[in-house]
């Protein structure tokens, strides 16, 4: 049986799997740390994998411009990277497909998640960043320049350190790598996010700095959610990332203030896939692409 291969390059790890049949069943897996060469190391996973797919699915941090990798700070080497001119050397004449990894997310939830059979809808990831995908007519829309649904790069504040300056104002505040660098700052301590929300979930005082913190956070992204929801007049918002581990201390109010601003609300749910999504993600695009 012919196999697709994906691949996920993130900003902490590396996932690489075959999938036989469509669907979202992974036959085998790698998993490495990001970590520096990262692009030889998945690629060496990947011919222990499968060294002759009939089709390949790439997802990434960033967006894919002028034929390079561009908003990938956090990758080395990563930004700037040639990355479909490399593929095409690896994998010579086997159809390649590239996107970013909300992207990917979102076309995984299309296929075979939450999002099946939605026409107009919005994938919200909350992981180390923050980003969502737009879907239009039963697909995901690139935009002109590949970078639709950078929601990070929203502002908060009119006039405050942005894009130009090197800030990604809504992510620093509301994202998983944002909240923990904020307590942690507040604490004097290293703190994780799932610390941080199961804090939120059991503190007594509301008060307590931390927890005001998280509530600051939360209320900021539902807010955001919600124009964006008048924005778009989705029918389904589906939300997915790392940080749904805690979906009980964020859905409640997410939700509220979607039916509260939103004069046709959408249903909400939560994703199907979570922490493989990406991986998955770079599945469906192979299995589109054969």
């Amino acid at each position: 049986m012919s196999q697709v291969l994906g691949i996920d390059v993130g900003g902490t790890k590396i996932a690489v799997g075959v999938s036989g049949a469509d669907g979202p069943e992974v036959t085998a897996r790698e998993r490495l740390d990001t970590g520096p060469d990262a692009l030889a190391r998945a690629l060496a996973a990947a011919r222990r994998l499968d060294r002759h797919p009939s089709a390949v699915g790439f997802s990434t941090t960033g967006v894919i411009r002028d034929g390079v990798v561009r908003l990938s700070p956090n990758v080395p080497g990563w930004d700037g990277l040639e990355l479909p001119r490399l593929l095409a050397e690896e994998f010579g004449d086997t159809p390649v497909a590239i996107d970013n990894d909300v992207n990917a997310a979102a076309a995984a939830e299309l296929r075979w998640g939450a999002l099946r059979g939605v026409s107009t809808g919005l994938y919200l990831n909350l992981g180390t960043g923050l980003a969502a995908a737009l879907i239009v007519g039963g697909a995901v829309v690139p935009g002109a320049h590949g970078a639709a649904g950078e929601i990070g790069y929203l502002q908060v504040e009119p006039g405050e350190p942005a894009f130009a300056e090197g800030h990604v104002p809504l992510e620093e505040r509301v994202s998983g790598s944002g909240l923990a660098r904020r307590a942690s700052a507040l604490l004097g301590r290293p703190v994780t996010t799932a610390h941080l929300l199961t804090h939120y979930s059991r503190a007594a005082d509301p008060g307590d700095p931390v927890s005001q913190l998280v509530a600051e956070a939360l209320r900021l992204l539902a807010v955001s959610v919600a124009n964006l929801c008048v924005m778009v007049d989705p029918e389904r918002l589906v939300v997915g990332g790392g940080m749904m581990g805690a979906a009980d201390v964020i859905m409640p109010g997410l939700v509220a203030e979607v039916r509260r601003a939103v004069p046709f609300a959408p249903e909400v749910r939560q994703a199907r896939f979570s922490d493989d999504a990406p991986l998955l993600g770079a599945l469906a695009l192979a299995h589109a692409a054969t």
